[in-house]
């Protein structure tokens, strides 16, 4: 019970602090003129990927390597699989170009380099640099891409990140560095919370720090994505949706995951199943999407209910087989 209290105090943590982060961020990247498309895709991906990083850095501090990948693999698993599921069963779900010819391939070449990278059992600092390297890239060129914004694009950012200045502009930039701060706090306190209450989990129930990444540490890190992309669904703003839960994958592994590989000396290591069973499902998941994004640009009500299956069944292997 203190161990399943800890988990849920973490978990709670880490999305308050990963959405004041991402409103805050949002909101003073847009009044500085940042483009919105960079603001989906960088700074709202990043930010709902801030408890999958506290997470990374603290387990990576403890030697829970496995801890780290697994809650990465599960997370965009569940990404895919779970989140755009979802969205497209409760509405059909039309796919931007920019997703299908640039995010969608930069998606399936990230996850199927984890896996080449982890095929050893073991994923070292040269790998955290390469990673590291591939996030700047992919940043500079997502920089890129937004002057191929369309007008609608725009206006969708603008309407859901950006609100008007008047008298009190300074005062509200001095509000939301403020919320930055004690979004910052809340992921860092909260990831630990978690960790320890994972931790302690795993030794009681008697599974393995992976189990316990890909499942409770993944589905819980995994809510600031399911809001954004549920909340952007039912408000029609679909770019913001699947900009922000494709780009927050790639930044998981890129990003996320190069950063906790720089920690530890060693490297991190990663338990076999992982490598044979887990890693390889978060790729083919990747290479899944790209038939299905391609079918008339579209995820049908037919192709996220199969997702969500596909979900459920992998969720159900792991309760039963794995613990």
């Amino acid at each position: 019970m203190v161990a399943s209290g800890w988990i849920l105090l973490g978990l709670a943590a880490l999305i308050a602090g990963a959405e004041l982060l991402t409103r805050a961020g949002s909101r003073l990247a847009a009044q500085l003129g940042v483009p919105p498309l960079v603001i989906g895709l960088t700074i709202v991906a990043v930010g709902t990927s801030a408890p999958e990083l506290a997470i990374g850095i603290e387990a990576a501090l403890i030697g829970a390597g496995s801890l780290a990948v697994g809650n990465i693999a599960g997370t965009n698993t569940a990404n895919i699989l779970l989140i755009l599921g979802l969205s497209a069963l409760t509405r059909p779900l039309a796919l931007h170009l920019q997703t299908v010819r640039f995010d969608l391939p930069v998606m399936t070449v990230a996850c199927v380099a984890l896996t080449a990278m982890a095929w050893d059992g073991e994923l070292t600092r040269v790998a955290g640099v390469v990673l590291v390297g591939a996030a700047v890239v992919y940043t500079a060129a997502v920089m890129r891409w937004t002057r191929r914004e369309s007008r609608a694009v725009r206006r969708e950012f603008a309407a859901e990140y950006r609100k008007p200045l008047d008298g009190h502009a300074a005062r509200k930039v001095a509000r939301d560095v403020a919320l930055l701060i004690v979004g910052i706090a809340l992921v860092v306190v909260g990831a630990g919370w978690l960790v320890d209450g994972a931790e302690d989990l795993a030794r009681m129930i008697g599974v393995s720090d992976a189990v316990i990444g890909l499942t409770v540490v993944a589905i819980g890190t995994s809510a600031p994505e399911l809001v954004t992309t549920i909340i952007g669904t039912l408000r029609d703003n679909r770019d913001i949706a699947i900009g922000n839960l494709l780009g927050s994958s790639i930044y998981n592994i890129f990003a996320i995951l190069g950063v906790t590989c720089l920690i530890p000396s060693t490297g991190l290591a990663v338990d076999p199943e992982l490598v044979r069973i887990d890693l390889p499902v978060m790729t083919g998941v990747a290479l899944v999407c790209v038939p299905v994004f391609l079918t008339g640009r579209r995820v049908s009500r037919l192709e996220g209910a199969l997702f969500v299956g596909a979900y459920v069944a992998y969720l159900s292997y792991l309760v039963f087989a794995r613990t």
